[in-house]
């Protein structure tokens, strides 16, 4: 699923800084042309999204971590 990331506006200049993210989705309209539309919006604290973003940054690279060594094992067994 793409997103979109961008900086949302705080009304004081010492509030915390906030992103906006929307989560979008691949469809065909009506004439069959691919379009991006919006499936959800969700605003962060930028901290929140840094920490979000690098706890799944881990998670991935755990996963392909793991699928490599799934690919180790059916290579084992092909021969």
């Amino acid at each position: 699923m793409a997103k979109k990331i961008a900086e949302k506006a705080v009304e004081s200049a010492s509030a915390v800084k906030r992103v906006e993210i929307k989560h979008l989705r691949s469809m065909k309209d009506e004439a069959g042309k691919d379009v991006s539309v919006v499936d959800r919006t969700e605003v962060l604290p930028v901290d929140v999204a840094i920490e979000d973003a690098e706890a799944q940054l881990v998670s991935a690279e755990a996963r392909v971590t793991e699928l490599k060594s799934d690919i180790a094992e059916y290579k084992k067994i092909k021969g």
